[in-house]
């Protein structure tokens, strides 16, 4: 008998300014079928991870919401489990990186680090924000690309040419935090040498703990020498200060992978677990982490580097993955293929969607499309047509003739003792993390379970009362081939398979439970276990967001079609929507007027009254004791300057508004307020809160134009 393995798993940590979408689940799924396997074979398994909290980002996120950083990452852990729960991903542990322990387990680590000389000190020179009087991360500096001449683009990398540079490099670089043009001041941070490493970084890569495709991308950065990481950022900052550094943070992508640990250790807390007997140099236990291909560079470079400086044994294996695709394209909110989690589980069941990314999963780092036809197709001709189908077929027979009660014996022992024999080819697949092999295995043995029901007729074999054994032993035949098919799926269909188990009147499953049939025993009236999706439904899934058309008047007699379009549509919008007035009121009061109208019709010449304008907003500020407004300064045209208060600061950072063409209604009566006097009204739609889309017009229009 083989020793059972003790192996602790990380999936990547969700970062914390955004619900989770497809990307993650993928991910999430890959990792907890690969759990559940392992302790379906009887291995001591446990799967941690944690919400990654910190950074610019969330500190941006949080102003703009009007809240703190901490009420913020508080909020969206709530959701993140709510909707990793509901897609079933087991966790044993599921924390923050913004925790007691994680802070206690950075300064451990970087206490040892700088003590063992793998700390230096360097001054640098870094982009700077005068207005907003903070350092700006690489992506938070736009520009013109100085290798290709793209606009707007990133301060590290262009995604027009694919160059990679510095912010200095930039033409006419400016802060995405408030639209200025950056300055460039110095000041010391702090270095971790991953050059230090880099020989035993090289034999470990080649030890077999990467895919093959990804130790030949990690050999691109052996041949260009590993350059020591920054892992200091200066306030203001969301994070935790550096020991005996004050003013400087850990850079989150320093006390992120330690959030792992710091996970596994409130495992240990609860459960009595020992953290050195997995984490030691020498433990012999095993350590995996799953993640995605664009952070490659982190967890086998950089985090394997800190363990071993630190003291601490090394993964066994990093297993990457790629990206999601919908229908052929990258998820893309403007097309509607930015799907949510939420979004996805408000209709459909969660295994569907766990089903489909197993039968298409291999061990490699190839991009997963998720085709919405062949999803329906799956779904509907697989898990309902072929899997449950031999359930159903069979079930009502040993209910109403057999009182519910197996037969003693098989009339083919010699084909459950191929589906049994299959299991091991199956648990391979699956140990290597290509589930669509697995899924492979397992639907072949269902068209054979299916072949032989088909062949044996039990529905025309029971309308002879003289077959009934015969019926009897054809049916707990075919019940026992679709138990050991759950059995085989139950990694993938957890929740399926527990449905099952009540079914067959049994306890929990192991892998070997395929070991012998269940015979003369008593089962369950059948419940269906899945039902057909409907393509429709599906296709909702990824609808666009709607357009419309307005016509702009440019001057008296001239005029010119424009559309006015949602800017920034929802990533995953409910089943139906109402437009919503962003005035310079409370949200509460917009709400109260947006009902109004929308309960009393108006006449269409009070309507023609309504003076709409495209502007241009100039500026727009946070408003301090203000929770839900912004305030802007717009150019009307030749109606002049005028500022408008408006509530989306939920929805929209100021500088993401600075420069925009939208639309007013500008003959709105002047509001005093006590933040000043609000002289219109910007329109938006949306249910409210961060789900509010800014209205423009496109670039054909011009500040002053009049909406007709």
């Amino acid at each position: 008998m083989t020793a059972r393995r003790r192996i602790l798993v990380t999936s990547a940590l969700p970062y914390a300014n955004g619900s989770i979408h497809l990307g993650y689940l993928l991910e999430a799924v890959q990792t907890d079928v690969w759990v559940r396997f392992q302790k379906l074979r009887g291995n001591e398994c446990y799967y941690v991870c944690a919400d990654d909290t910190h950074g610019t980002p969330i500190m941006l996120k949080a102003q703009t919401e009007g809240i703190t950083p901490e009420a913020l990452i508080a909020k969206v852990n709530i959701e993140h489990q709510r909707d990793l729960a509901e897609m079933l991903i087991g966790f044993d542990n599921f924390g923050s990186t913004h925790s007691p322990e994680n802070e206690v387990l950075c300064d451990d680590l970087y206490r040892t680090l700088r003590a063992a000389g793998h700390i230096d000190r360097k001054t640098i020179s870094q982009a700077y924000d005068d207005t907003a009087k903070m350092f700006l991360p690489d992506r938070y500096v736009k520009g013109v690309c100085p290798v290709c001449g793209t606009a707007d683009q990133y301060g590290d990398s262009c995604e027009n040419c694919g160059s990679t540079y510095t912010p200095a490099d930039l033409k006419n670089p400016i802060s995405v935090v408030s639209g200025t043009a950056p300055v460039w001041r110095d000041s010391e941070h702090y270095f971790f040498k991953l050059s230090t490493f880099e020989a035993s970084l090289a034999a470990w890569v080649k030890s077999g703990a990467v895919q093959e495709s990804i130790a030949r991308k990690l050999e691109e950065w052996f041949t260009q020498g590993l350059r020591d990481w920054d892992i200091s950022r200066d306030a203001p900052y969301f994070g935790f200060e550096i020991p005996d550094a004050p003013g400087k943070y850990f850079y989150v992508w320093f006390d992120a992978p330690i959030g792992y640990l710091a996970s596994f250790t409130q495992l240990c807390a609860r459960t009595g677990l020992k953290f050195d007997d997995f984490l030691r140099k020498d433990a012999n236990t095993e350590l995996h982490h799953f993640i995605g291909k664009d952070i490659l560079y982190f967890h086998t470079l950089f985090w394997p580097a800190v363990l071993e400086g630190s003291g601490l044994r090394r993964p066994t294996s990093v297993h990457a993955h790629g990206f999601v695709t919908i229908n052929g394209q990258k998820m893309s909110k403007s097309r509607g293929t930015f799907i949510t989690a939420r979004r996805y589980l408000d209709s459909f069941k969660a295994e569907y969607l766990r089903y489909y990314f197993c039968a298409k999963l291999g061990p490699g780092i190839d991009d997963l499309d998720m085709n919405l036809d062949e999803f329906t197709t799956r779904v509907n001709s697989e898990i309902v047509g072929k899997l449950v189908n031999i359930a159903s077929r069979c079930a009502g027979f040993i209910t109403k003739n057999a009182a519910g009660t197996l037969a003693a014996t098989l009339p083919e022992p010699g084909l459950y003792a191929e589906f049994a024999d299959a299991g091991e080819k199956i648990a391979a697949a699956y140990e290597a993390r290509d589930t669509a092999s697995a899924v492979r295995e397992i639907m072949a043995l269902a068209d054979r379970a299916n072949q032989y029901i088909d062949a044996r007729k039990p529905w025309s074999l029971a309308k002879d009362p003289a077959n009934a054994a015969e019926v009897r032993s054809v049916c707990t035949q075919g019940l026992n081939l679709f138990r050991v098919l759950m059995v085989y799926l139950q990694p993938a269909l957890p929740e399926m398979a527990v449905q099952a188990q009540r079914f067959f009147q049994e306890g929990a499953w192991t892998w070997d439970s395929v070991a012998a049939p269940l015979l003369g025993t008593t089962i369950s009236p059948y419940q269906p276990l899945a039902t057909r999706l409907d393509p429709k439904a599906v296709a909702k899934l990824v609808e666009p967001p709607p357009e419309a058309v307005a016509t702009v008047t440019a001057s008296p007699g001239a005029q010119a079609t424009v559309t006015v379009k949602v800017t920034a549509p929802p990533a995953a919008p409910p089943p139906t929507r109402r437009a919503t007035a962003s005035t310079a009121a409370s949200d509460e009061a917009t709400l109260a007027a947006a009902a109004a109208v929308e309960g009393n019709s108006i006449s269409i010449d009070d309507f023609l009254r309504v003076d709409l304008r495209v502007a241009k907003v100039l500026s727009a500020d946070l408003i301090p004791g203000a929770d839900k407004l912004l305030k802007l300064r717009l150019d009307v045209g030749d109606l002049g300057e005028r500022d408008v208060f408006a509530g989306v600061r939920a929805a929209y950072e100021p500088a993401a508004l600075v420069g925009r063409l939208i639309v007013v209604v500008a003959n709105l009566e002047p509001r005093k307020m006590r933040f000043g006097v609000s002289e219109g009204m910007m329109l938006a739609a949306g249910p409210g809160g961060r789900e509010i889309f800014v209205l423009s017009p496109d670039s054909g229009a011009l500040p002053g134009m009049r909406i007709k």
